[in-house]
């Protein structure tokens, strides 16, 4: 089967999604797939970074395209980045050969879109790959106001490319429920976690001190945050933890990643003059053993109003490690359903955005005990391992070859959240 993939980062990206699609592309090539993927020639958080136009990566096709190079620093960037993207790509497109399926990200928003419009006019199937949702992330976070008119026309695009979809990948039951609200039948709905990447990542000790003492952090206990810092993830609640306990010399906070709001932490550190605050750029999947072992305690965040629209992926990885972490966010959320299932609860706690006094006292609480990682059980493995649910994902792919009746039956057979 000749499968198209959309996504604006891919390999050697490091952000999620360019990471999740990079599996992805592996494990369809490895079951006898020709698999191209149509990608942005920058890297997304470094617009400067460029790659090659044209790339043969481990049996992978990368067509990439170019695009505006500008910052995220702002919202009107972010967009004329993404629809010169989208125009590069819908122009490229047509010159690929005819896709048996195509696989649509959410990188750009509603790039689903011109997945719809190619499957539709060159008789492709179409999978929907939903890693956010949107316009309600951009409604959610403040961007949009929700009956208008660009709110709107946006849902009303949103529409088309899920039902224009022969499948559509979510990442946990409370995004089923908000597609169910926009009219998509249940039937056409699969969930698959985002699977940690427990093939190149594990608890390394050596790796761990070595990263410590590049960072300075050794010698601490470490409250760690990794991954995208943006409004979905507010982080002001652990910053302000942070400041409250600027006094304990034995306690550092280190926020690794990027996005729209890295340089808020930077700018809170400098502007209360705190010394317990690091930040660290993105690291290389070559490098993530390293940094996520570099914690004693993983802080996960989710926005209030967030849930069924993003799905904070590090958990996985955190799980898997068995490195203790707090989370901080709404109740009920698919983070606290994943944690009770496969985690004891000492190594799991809990606390509400703008309740500093609790997540200051959590963290005291964990620096004090000083438990050891605990790696994921086998059970944890079964289910939510990178090659337990890249499996679930394959077995639920619209296929020209196999009747919709079966596709339909592998979905309704696939564990939910």
């Amino acid at each position: 089967m000749r499968v198209l993939i959309l996504n604006q980062p891919f390999h050697p990206d490091v952000v999620a999604t360019a990471q999740h699609a990079a599996d992805l592309s592996l494990a369809l090539t490895a079951a006898g797939h020709q698999v191209t993927v149509l990608a942005s020639g920058r890297a997304y958080d470094e617009p400067r970074l460029r790659f090659a136009s044209r790339e043969r990566w481990r049996g992978v096709e990368i067509q990439r395209v170019g695009c505006l190079s500008l910052a995220r620093n702002a919202a009107w960037k972010r967009l004329a980045t993404s629809v010169t993207f989208l125009l590069c790509s819908a122009f490229r497109v047509w010159f690929l050969p005819r896709p048996d399926l195509v696989i649509a990200l959410t990188t750009p928003p509603l790039i689903s879109v011109l997945g719809a419009l190619v499957a539709r006019l060159r008789g492709s199937r179409l999978l929907v790959w939903l890693m956010d949702l949107n316009p309600d992330e951009a409604v959610a976070a403040g961007w949009l106001r929700n009956r208008s008119l660009t709110v709107r026309c946006l849902r009303a695009l949103l529409r088309f490319s899920l039902h224009a979809s022969d499948r559509v990948v979510v990442l946990d039951r409370f995004m089923r429920n908000r597609l169910i609200a926009y009219g998509l039948p249940f039937e056409k709905t699969a969930i698959v976690p985002p699977w940690p990447h427990s093939n190149d990542i594990a608890y390394d000790a050596p790796a761990r001190e070595a990263f410590r003492r590049k960072h300075g952090l050794s010698g601490r206990f470490i409250v760690m945050y990794s991954g995208n810092h943006s409004p979905c993830h507010p982080l002001d609640t652990l910053l302000s933890a942070a400041q409250r306990l600027a006094s304990r010399k034995d306690i550092g906070f280190c926020f690794v990643g990027g996005g729209s709001e890295f340089e808020k932490v930077r700018r809170f550190a400098a502007g209360h003059n705190l010394n317990n605050i690091t930040c660290i750029g993105y690291q290389p999947r070559h490098d993530l053993s390293a940094s996520l072992s570099a914690a004693d305690l993983h802080v996960v965040v989710m926005g209030d109003p967030f849930v069924g629209v993003v799905h904070p992926c590090k958990v996985y990885n955190v799980l898997a490690l068995g490195i203790p972490m707090l989370y901080i966010g709404p109740d009920p959320s698919p983070i606290l359903e994943v944690a009770s299932r496969t985690v004891r609860s000492y190594r799991f706690s809990h606390a509400r955005h703008a309740d500093v006094s609790r997540v200051a006292a959590e963290i005291v609480k964990a620096a004090d005990a000083r438990w050891a990682p605990h790696p994921a059980g086998p059970d944890f493995s079964r289910e939510y391992s990178q090659d337990a649910l890249i499996e679930r994902f394959l077995s639920i792919l619209p296929n020209p070859r196999k009747p919709e009746s079966e596709i339909f039956q592998a979905s309704e057979g696939v564990q939910t959240l």
